[in-house]
């Protein structure tokens, strides 16, 4: 296991990770903001007021504070919102979330190409569908993290939080699981082959989410360097690590196949 997790981290510096983190996080982040309106605004237009106070709440145990306050804000401004605004900035968010999540997919994809020594030789119409699916998986993780956070909202005591990182740790070993699979340029590979990387992405991804929220809260005050940005700053350095780890999995992944 030892030669093993060594060939990850020289695979990880040999393929810049860092670097191709960084680029995959800032699509990302261009897709979420669209992304995440579409979820909030379709989600506004069933949720009540007391609701989203509930699952607000919810966020703020599984986020960075001032991202989740970011989130927080955009749930609690929709549901104020009139219906026929809903509507037209549900319509507008949509046309707007294309683009930008095709970007990020497509980033994904280049990146985990990388990882895995592939190069992406598809055409056109191969390349965009499977763009496409990993955009429809991505929405589709939001609509069950909205749903988990709805359930467990609802949990006593330190029943919440811990059901909520069970909740990303299924989430996150399932998705990537799904990505290491179908991004990159190569034969599809068993999931028996994708699973272990998978799972330890998801252990470190919920890992480094819970101590980078505890670091914010207690020691890193964002707001008083970058002021109003501070929020988007924090959301940009939490998709930089998740996007990195990600990578990661994808290395170890790697480095077992060579091995075999």
């Amino acid at each position: 296991m030892f030669k093993i997790l060594s060939r990850t981290w020289r695979g990880a510096n040999a393929d810049n990770a860092g670097l191709v983190a960084a680029g995959v996080s800032y699509y990302a982040f261009l897709a979420m903001v669209p992304l995440l309106a579409v979820s909030v605004l379709v989600y506004g237009l069933v949720a009540t007021p007391d609701i989203v106070a509930r699952d607000i709440a919810a966020i703020g145990r599984a986020l960075p504070p001032s991202a989740a306050a970011l989130v927080g804000d955009q749930l609690q401004s929709v549901t104020e919102a009139k219906d026929d605004a809903k509507g037209l900035g549900l319509l507008i968010a949509f046309g707007l979330s294309l683009f930008g999540a095709r970007n990020a997919a497509r980033g994904v994809i280049s990146g985990l190409n990388v990882v895995f020594n592939a190069e992406e030789n598809r055409g056109f119409f191969k390349s965009n569908a499977i763009a496409l699916a990993v955009t429809l998986g991505g929405v589709f993780a939001l609509g069950l993290a909205g749903t988990a956070i709805s359930l467990t909202a609802a949990l006593p005591g330190e029943a919440a939080p811990v059901a909520s990182f069970a909740l990303m740790f299924l989430a996150g070993m399932i998705g990537a699981g799904f990505l290491y699979r179908v991004a990159p340029n190569r034969p599809d590979p068993p999931w028996g082959a994708v699973l272990p990387g998978a799972a330890l992405f998801s252990i470190v991804w919920v890992g480094a989410t819970a101590l980078f929220s505890r670091y914010v809260a207690n020691f890193g005050d964002y707001n008083a360097t970058y002021g109003s940005l501070g929020a988007v700053v924090i959301l940009l350095t939490w998709f930089y690590l998740s996007a990195y780890v990600l990578l990661l999995g994808g290395e170890f992944v790697q480095a077992r196949e060579e091995r075999n």
